[in-house]
């Protein structure tokens, strides 16, 4: 018997990969997670994510057709390239959408950056829904956000609108080529922040023993304080009503929301809502879901998505519930929804917000 057909999101992270099988209505048949490889260099990273894809496509929908495959990554994803994307060696030179067709032929292929692909998960059924204008700022192995006007997830002239980890750090930094100068993400990231502490331990390892080492406490400070500036004169600029916070550090949520909720207060004329996202970690893969039912013509919905998930942080909590593991070995995260009824639509015929157009973007 033909099986109804699915559609895969698949998220590529500096540090993990996630991948995600679900029916045209959104509800989710399997996901499963493995570490990105990156250290093996961006092919041996790419094989993992497909090999991933396609023995979860075997065991949670064999013999279905693929539908549509809706993809997130680090950097800005194109035909031929990926712009900015140095998290992982020969990233920026892999033909990422010519590798997904040979990967996946025959079938639609929709790609973002992941920072844009969360923020699009988070406009359409989590914490910046029916808010606008809104900020997403994803705290992950690296740093970046994304705007979201109108309902829309802005793009830019070149797919790099919100990425903040390029930001001059200091006047000395005016005039300067990147290469010259110390961008933001260098010192304001996880991947910045493992590797700035005195001994080798993982960012989220660094703010849980912060409390207990006053070298590691100073270092926190520093890293919040950094990000809070930066985050004030974003939010100055765009005047958002909330700023939704998501990626893997939003599980110190308890250190990071008090200073940044001060330097919001202090430091902006109309000072917008902090909030953690409702898709804390997901949100890129959630996203990459939505990007495939969109390339389908899917209506998707997100109780399918989210049955069984791991519970975030509501909006303002400093704490976490109990998470809860899918037998497929990854769960996809959700919390209680913010309290606003209205969501943002997309208007039909448009581009999906966060999605790119590699064949025709210039060089």
């Amino acid at each position: 018997m033909l099986r109804s057909p699915v559609i895969l999101g698949l998220d590529f992270g500096g540090t993990k990969i996630a991948v995600a099988v679900c029916s045209l209505d959104g509800t989710r048949l399997g996901s499963a997670t493995v570490a990105s490889g990156g250290e093996l260099g961006a092919r041996a990273s790419f094989g993992r994510g497909v090999q991933a894809a396609h023995d979860l496509l075997d065991r949670a929908a064999p013999g279905a057709t693929l539908a549509a495959v809706g993809v997130s990554t680090f950097g800005i994803p194109f035909e031929d390239r990926v712009d900015l994307a140095p998290a992982i060696h020969g990233w920026g030179d892999l033909p990422l959408g010519r590798e997904l067709r040979a990967a996946f032929p025959g079938t639609a292929i929709r790609m973002a950056t992941d920072a844009k692909a969360a923020a699009q998960a988070e406009v359409r059924w989590g914490a910046l829904a029916g808010y606008d204008p809104a900020i997403y700022l994803n705290l992950g192995t690296g740093l970046s956000t994304a705007l979201v006007i109108g309902g829309q997830v802005v793009v830019g002239a070149d797919g790099a609108a919100g990425e903040i980890g390029y930001n001059l750090r200091a006047l000395s930094d005016v005039g300067l080529p990147l290469g010259a100068r110390v961008p933001l993400e260098d010192m304001i990231s996880g991947q910045a922040l493992a590797r700035r502490a005195p001994e080798s331990m993982a960012a989220a390892d660094v703010f849980g023993a912060a409390a207990a080492e006053p070298g590691l406490d100073r270092l926190v400070s520093d890293f919040v304080t950094e990000l809070a500036f930066h985050v004030v004169n974003m939010a100055i600029s765009v005047n958002p009503a909330r700023i939704a916070v998501g990626g893997g550090l939003v599980q110190s949520w308890e250190r990071l929301r008090p200073g940044l909720e001060q330097a919001l207060r202090a430091g902006t004329p109309f000072p917008p809502e902090l909030v953690a996202a409702r898709f804390p970690a997901d949100a890129p893969l959630i996203g990459a879901v939505a990007l495939a039912a969109d390339a389908a013509g899917a209506d998707i919905s997100l109780d399918g998505l989210a049955a069984g998930a791991e519970t975030a942080p509501e909006a303002g909590s400093a704490t976490r519930a109990d998470s809860t593991t899918q037998a497929s070995g990854s769960a996809i995260q959700a919390a209680e929804p913010p309290p606003q009824t209205t969501p943002a639509q997309t208007t039909p015929g448009r581009t999906p917000p966060g999605q790119m157009a590699p064949s025709t973007a210039p060089r």
